[in-house]
């Protein structure tokens, strides 16, 4: 893959090309460009987080491969390696890379979740510390190649909000290959978002799109159709894809009925998120409409057998009489649960207006606001950090005695 790109041109992560995605629902005016500096210090930066456990093998060669990518691209690097519950020595391995280089071309930190919490939890985390204008994911298994990173930045250049990885050709077993295609099938179908590879863990995202997506359970995969829920634009590349080289994979059956049930979750929000009613009221108008039907035909067939016309008919014998009160009622109910769904999505819109708007003043100050400061993406997904490196205060919730050159405890996120 030829990397020989040119630099990735300053307008990328300017405050105005940051903004231009935020769909909030007002008028965001747009900043002034602030005026760069010359020089290493003010390279333009983007951030890349790496979720890992038990990598400890694979951790030096890819962060050598990021930092070598990025420094031919004149481009700053963040990277924030996550420990998912490791263990192995990826910890240690993890401490050992931190820290910042001597020309300010990359930082690398690092964070210890007390247990294995999942993919989206060690994302989540990351998100919340990372800093660029531009954050990438990628997996630690050195399967996903960096030196794609400046066709991602290209993409995101040309206008797109969320860039997904597409693994064309894939270096797996058939048995993890054909359901994954089925599932991205599956999805892409339902939820309109048309990707190849929803699946894939390299992609590439404006920090606006982490700030609007709510990331909990197994959600990280579904990242890109909810980020065009919300208006983003959503496209895709072809990456090269390259055999395991260290350690297993850590996904098995399980994943794929998970997948499938989040799926349903997924496509229920997107597609009902703000208007509920229309889901349970439709069944609920469908289960009252056959119930009526029934009980209407009963009670003509009750009155012509009262009158001769027709065989005698026993109601209390007739087992359709009891589905049709059942229909009749259940539909009710339905429909009454959709006009309460409708009031808390009203109420709850109306909080989220206000939340919105402080997020929009927190950001626009973030902005303005050098280089070296990070604004903290806002997190939905439950987890407990138990250690961190690199960093001063990640969520603004370590001690002041801490030395920002060493590792130390950090509360529960």
């Amino acid at each position: 893959m030829n990397t020989n790109s040119s630099p990735i041109p300053s307008s990328l992560a300017s405050p105005a090309s940051i903004t231009s995605g935020l769909s909030a629902g007002f008028q965001t005016p747009e900043p002034q460009p602030s005026q760069q500096s010359s020089g290493p210090d003010r390279l333009e930066e983007i951030s890349v987080v790496i979720p890992a456990m038990n990598e400890e093998a694979s951790l030096a060669e890819l962060h050598e491969r990021i930092t070598a990518v990025c420094a031919e691209q004149k481009v700053r690097v963040q990277i924030i390696f996550v420990d998912d519950g490791s263990t192995d020595r990826t910890w240690e391995k993890m401490v050992a890379l931190c820290g910042a280089a001597a020309d300010h071309s990359h930082s690398t930190c690092a964070l210890r979740l007390r247990r294995n919490f999942g993919k989206a939890a060690a994302l989540s985390a990351g998100f919340s510390v990372a800093r660029g204008a531009i954050v990438f994911t990628m997996d630690a298994d050195l399967q996903d190649d960096p030196t794609e990173i400046p066709r991602f930045l290209e993409k995101v250049q040309s206008g797109l909000d969320v860039v997904s990885g597409w693994k064309q050709t894939r270096h797996d077993p058939w048995h993890k290959v054909l359901p994954s295609r089925v599932f991205n099938a599956l999805v892409s179908s339902l939820t309109g978002v048309r990707l190849h590879d929803h699946n894939c863990g390299f992609k590439a995202y404006r920090r606006e799109v982490l700030a609007e997506v709510d990331l909990y359970g197994e959600r990280h995969r579904f990242i890109p159709v909810l980020a065009s829920a919300r208006g983003f634009r959503v496209g895709e590349i072809v990456v090269q894809h390259h055999a395991r080289q260290h350690g297993v994979s850590k996904y098995g059956v399980s994943r794929l009925v998970k997948g499938f049930l989040d799926l349903l979750s997924i496509h229920l929000v997107t597609g009902y998120g703000r208007r509920p009613l229309h889901l349970i009221g439709s069944a609920g108008l469908l289960c009252f409409a056959v119930g009526s039907a029934g009980m209407i035909y009963l009670s003509i067939k009750r009155i012509l057998s009262e009158l001769g016309y027709a065989e005698p008919l026993h109601l209390h014998s007739t087992a359709v009489f009891y589905y049709c009160i059942f229909a009749v009622l259940l539909g009710a109910q339905c429909v009454l649960a959709g006009l309460l769904a409708e009031l808390v999505i009203s109420v709850a819109a109306a909080r989220d207006r206000h939340e919105t708007m402080h997020m929009h003043g927190e950001f626009m100050q973030s902005t303005s606001n050098t280089a070296g400061g990070s604004r903290l993406l806002p997190n939905a997904s439950g987890y407990s950090l138990s250690d961190w490196a690199g960093l001063s205060a990640p969520n603004d919730r370590a001690t002041s005695a801490q030395d920002t050159n060493l590792t130390g405890p950090i509360h529960d996120a």
